[in-house]
């Protein structure tokens, strides 16, 4: 099979190179997707550079997240057949034409619902929901404050939440960004290079729950943003890792703080979301509800440019590599 490996180990974009490796074999409790398309994420930007490792017993190729057809299936695996179309979570792998992963990972994608489109879904619904809906509590008439709002997280975010009857305050860099977020869904959209977040935050009434990307730039405004029993859930650092928090705030505020990651997480734990957001989630998905805009694609062999768009920060939504 075709695969894309870091010449190196580690490096820049261009450290991107197409090989060709042996297929994988699915085995007991796996099955193999012959994929067509794979999604783009920031840590896939930071595996490649070195600091985001796969972890133990994951492939070192890149890639969470896939689109395809089922075309192999291990021992004990009842519920897919060879054909059906599926879009998984993966621990690593993506960025190839074969991926193996926990049959249990897998999700099936709507008949009106393209390979592409599908290939965007498990890494960001997943993650919005383990953090916004189980770690957030984000309930119906809430508010959620979404930082990074054109992310493919952000714009994710913003679809679910109202899919769920939550509103959403949108914070992105620029006016156009700004606009997108509005246009995406979202009941408030800020431009953070021009808007006083804070106080826009605070004439909208606050929030219920922060889906934070920042990290330390934000710590004060997520402090002062949230309503009394506010939870903040903390999915990256990209202004670094190290905030300063006001305890005292926190405590007369009653303010829940998480964080966490989804890759790392147990096989177990893993498969224990999928069938939550497949429950919950994916009858939005279904519905038309959650369908959150590609920016760009690229072809397998171009993935040097898709981590480039990426590293860019000018894309709305997600980026996908295609076979």
């Amino acid at each position: 099979m075709r695969a894309v490996e870091i010449t190196g180990g580690s490096g820049p974009a261009e450290a991107l190179t197409l090989v060709e490796r042996p297929d994988p074999v699915a085995g007991p409790g796996q099955i193999r997707i012959r994929v067509r398309a794979a999604g783009v994420n920031r840590p896939d930007l930071l595996q490649r550079q070195g600091r985001y490792p796969p972890p133990p017993g994951a492939s070192d190729i890149l890639g969470l997240e896939v689109a395809g057809e089922v075309d192999q299936i291990g021992e004990g695996v009842e519920r897919w057949r060879t054909r059906d179309r599926v879009c998984a979570l993966l621990g690593g792998g993506g960025y190839a034409d074969l991926a193996v992963v926990d049959a249990r990972h897998t999700l099936p994608i709507p008949d009106d619902l393209d390979f592409i489109d599908a290939a965007a879904l498990p890494e960001t619904v997943c993650t919005v929901f383990a953090n916004v809906f189980e770690d957030g509590a984000l309930k119906p008439g809430e508010t959620l404050l979404v930082h990074g709002a054109t992310s493919g997280i952000g714009v994710t975010a913003i679809q679910m939440a109202r899919a769920a009857g939550a509103r959403v305050i949108a914070t992105s860099r620029g006016a156009d960004k700004a606009r997108a977020a509005a246009a995406i869904g979202a009941d408030l959209s800020l431009d953070a290079r021009a808007d006083d977040l804070e106080a826009e935050i605070r004439a909208f009434g606050g929030a219920d729950v922060v889906l934070d990307m920042v990290g330390a730039d934000y710590a004060a405004l997520n402090q002062a943003a949230l309503k009394p029993f506010g939870r903040w859930a903390v999915i990256a650092t990209q202004s670094g890792g190290r905030a300063e928090i006001d305890l005292g705030r926190l405590m007369m505020k009653r303010i829940v703080l998480t964080g966490s990651t989804l890759r790392a997480r147990p096989a177990d734990e893993k498969a224990r979301l999928i069938a939550a957001v497949e429950a919950t989630a994916w009858p939005w998905v279904a519905a038309g509800r959650l369908r959150p805009p590609v920016d760009t694609t690229f072809p397998l062999q171009q993935a040097s440019a898709a981590h480039l768009r990426l590293e860019a920060g000018g894309h709305v939504g997600k980026i996908v590599l295609t076979a």
